[in-house]
């Protein structure tokens, strides 16, 4: 059987613009914002336990991360210090409707969107935000922007699955893991092979999926002022090179440039020279 993600995903690389079909490129906008969690916040991307704005995939400043932000400013220059990041480390989908109004009132023309990773890593299954609970509040967001026009790239959650399989046999990610509690839901006995513990993941996994392909859905909704990135971040073949060694759960400056180049070549046409679209990286 397809999964309801598997057709989602078919048709978001469907509708991604292709070399044959030029799409007339937009102005860059004056103000760009990065909404979302701690992974667009930069958590951990430069210090223990610090949000390291500059490194953050979306609206760094962090020549070495090359953002979306310096990308659309080798661009266009008016967006030139209007680089916002309203992304709050430990959001969950509930905190997205008081960032996206935040960003109507700056005025942002471009925001990027990456939510729900907590939504999944809760203190239990039970305590995940159930999926039409996450899609509520999407579309409220979506809501929110829609009137302003404001135009939105909505990028996949990270398989968290990818991360509990490259960790779960070094001993020092393992023991963040544990004595932080981080992701309890996914990464709780991350050496565990019991048949229990195997199930749990594959559900947190599927939970992870089942909020891509809502955003997805959300941002084919709202029209041609939203583009997804087809699942490039879910499926994205990251390391632990990309990971930050403070907490073995956030992306490095490695991971955050990563970030910024998968997603980026997939957003609008700020310059016919993004038109060209790669093709997405498939996990092993």
């Amino acid at each position: 059987m397809v999964s309801k993600f598997a057709l989602v995903l078919a048709s978001a690389v469907v509708c991604v613009p292709g070399t044959a079909v030029a799409a007339a490129a937009d102005p860059v906008p004056t103000v760009m914002a990065a909404l979302g969690d701690s992974i667009s916040a930069g958590f951990n991307a430069c210090g223990w336990y610090l949000a390291c704005t500059s490194r953050s995939w979306s609206a760094g400043d962090d020549p070495g991360v090359n953002s979306h932000y310096l990308r659309m400013l080798a661009i266009g220059p008016s967006v030139k210090g209007h680089n916002l990041n309203l992304a709050v480390a430990g959001s969950t989908s509930a905190d997205l409707a008081v960032q996206a109004e935040r960003a109507v009132a700056a005025k942002a023309g471009y925001v990027t969107i990456l939510i729900g990773a907590q939504d999944a890593c809760a203190s239990s299954e039970s305590k995940m935000t159930p999926v039409a609970t996450y899609r509520a509040r999407i579309d409220r967001a979506f809501a929110l922007l829609s009137p302003a026009g404001t135009k939105i790239f909505a990028a996949s959650i990270p398989d968290i699955k990818r991360l509990w399989r490259i960790g779960k046999d070094n001993v020092v990610a393992k023991s963040f893991w544990a004595l932080g509690r981080i992701c309890p839901t996914m990464l709780a006995h991350a050496g565990s092979t019991a048949k229990k513990d195997q199930a749990r993941r594959d559900r947190v996994r599927e939970r992870v999926q089942d909020y891509n392909a809502e955003m997805a859905q959300a941002c084919a909704a709202y029209g041609p002022g939203c583009r997804s990135d087809g699942g490039a971040v879910f499926s994205y073949p990251f390391t632990l090179d990309h990971i930050s060694k403070w907490d073995f759960f956030h992306p490095n400056a490695d991971g955050q440039r990563a970030l910024a180049q998968a997603t980026f070549k997939l957003g609008f046409p700020w310059d016919p020279d993004t038109l060209t679209r790669e093709p997405l990286a498939v996990a092993p």
